[in-house]
């Protein structure tokens, strides 16, 4: 397998943080490879480093030591301006908080991230609306956000996720404000969005429900990986 096969590919990856002068390892040496068309959950108690490993694979967070590569690009070359370039172009994210702009419509929302890679108002009006569409939310699309429940704000939020077609889409406690049945479509959605487009997807999370789902589950704790399986989609 050529180093073109895989999204990501982190090498000795260590983040450490000072909490008043004393060090605090979040990442103590992570080694791994997710290749294209995956979906993999790393998962972990609170404190493992699931949440900062994935803030550093989207370039929110930088390596302290080590390297993280996403699509063939060392993301320490990179400077902030390009890393927001790469996120708007490469990497969609799902955040537990939803993140959506509260003065903007459903429909808004999604096409944000459109508006700001330059498409055109038509474009982006026909994009948003399918999208909407597809994840059974399209007659919510004038609604603001204050006005849906979370399960239809974390939808509208994965549609502004992957609208734009984003070659790795990261997802941080997707499942953390959702009830169990809601978190159950959710998790459908996601597998749909991985099975059917080939999108890569990476979650990080303490849900069995949401480890159970994904085809291969990485375990972190005090900031190494602890173990990797491999399972059927579902299993």
């Amino acid at each position: 397998m050529s180093e073109t096969d895989f999204v990501v590919q982190c090498r000795g990856l260590e983040r450490t943080y000072h909490d008043d002068g004393v060090p605090v390892h979040a990442l103590a040496g992570v080694d791994f490879d997710v290749e294209q068309g995956e979906f993999v959950s790393l998962a972990g108690p609170s404190g493992s480093g699931k949440s900062t490993l994935l803030n550093c694979i989207g370039g929110l967070d930088r390596a302290t030591a080590g390297s993280v590569t996403v699509g063939g690009v060392d993301l320490a070359t990179l400077s902030s301006s390009e890393l927001a370039e790469l996120r708007l172009r490469r990497v969609g994210f799902v955040f537990q908080s939803y993140n959506l702009i509260p003065v903007l419509s459903a429909r808004e929302n999604v096409e944000f991230i459109m508006q700001l890679q330059g498409v055109s108002a038509a474009e982006r009006h026909r994009d948003a609306m399918a999208m909407l569409d597809s994840l059974g939310i399209g007659e919510l699309a004038d609604r603001r956000p204050g006005e849906l429940s979370g399960g239809q704000q974390q939808r509208v939020a994965v549609a502004r996720a992957i609208v734009s077609k984003p070659v790795l889409l990261l997802a941080d406690e997707p499942s953390a404000n959702l009830d169990s049945h809601t978190t159950a479509e959710l998790l459908q959605l996601l597998a749909d969005i991985n099975e059917q487009r080939g999108m890569t997807i990476i979650t990080a999370t303490h849900d069995p429900a949401v480890m159970a789902f994904a085809r291969r589950r990485i375990g972190l704790q005090d900031g190494l990986i602890v173990s990797d399986q491999r399972a059927e989609a579902g299993g």
